[in-house]
């Protein structure tokens, strides 16, 4: 992983905001714009649903209109933003919609591009994958959640990557980005036993969805995938519906 995203998980805004002053300019200062906006929407710093302001990005960032505005539209195109006819740029909502639809059809892709990976993997792929899975649990270890739901992503990115089939990543990159945002609230600090359990438990998972593609063993890929899935499933409905509430909520 590129230095520059390992110092961002770490960054303060202002710390962010010095750096880029400091060590950027031209074609750079789009390049941090770009992941500043992803690092802000993912971590949900920047609320679904709000407005992004072009004339103060432009401020921020030191960049004219023309190239904000491209950003804008690039973020846009990856599912980050929606763009609205007279109302400008907003950030992707989650709705009770969108989060149905979500649970709906990860499992689904994830599923299709872990198979895959079981078929396509070379050693090189497994090693990837297994540093990326090591940095995932000194994220777990550290309780940094930051790093948590980044790793958590690029696990599941190259899981994508190794399927090598260029009609499943943009549907796969669209989910990975209400992933971080849900990761936010699934990755948070253990504050009860129960969370920490589910923590290990989703190592576990990582871990022995390596070993099912570095064995090529597609047969137990989907039941997998769905007992990951449902770990995050419940705990969201767990934040969603307070417990004091006798409701269920299915997403």
């Amino acid at each position: 992983m590129p230095n520059i995203v390992k110092n961002f998980l770490n960054m303060s805004i202002d710390d962010m905001l010095n750096f880029i002053e400091e060590n950027t300019t031209g074609k750079d200062k789009k390049t941090i714009m770009l992941m500043t906006l992803k690092r802000r929407i993912i971590s949900m710093e920047l609320e679904p649903g709000s407005s992004i302001d072009e004339m103060t990005l432009c401020e921020e960032f030191g960049l004219s209109r023309s190239p904000v505005r491209e950003l804008i539209r690039q973020l846009a195109a990856e599912g980050y933003l929606e763009l609205e006819a007279n109302r400008g740029a907003r950030v992707s909502s989650m709705s009770y919609n969108s989060l149905h639809n979500f649970f709906l059809v990860s499992p689904l892709i994830y599923t299709a591009t872990t198979e895959l990976a079981t078929q396509n993997a070379t050693a090189a792929d497994i090693q990837r994958l297994k540093d990326i899975q090591q940095q995932f649990k000194e994220a777990i270890a550290n309780e940094n959640i930051e790093a948590r739901v980044y790793f958590n992503n690029e696990f599941h990115y190259e899981i994508g990557r190794i399927a090598r089939n260029p009609y499943l990543m943009p549907t796969l990159q669209r989910i990975l980005i209400d992933h971080a945002r849900l990761g936010h609230i699934f990755y948070q600090k253990p504050s009860q036993p129960s969370i920490k359990k589910d923590l290990e438990k989703a190592v576990e998972q990582h871990d022995d969805i390596i070993d099912a593609i570095e064995n090529h063993d597609a047969s137990q890929v989907a039941d997998l995938i769905k007992a990951h899935m449902d770990l995050s499933r419940q705990r969201i409905t767990d934040y969603v519906v307070p417990t004091a509430l006798n409701s269920s909520i299915d997403f």
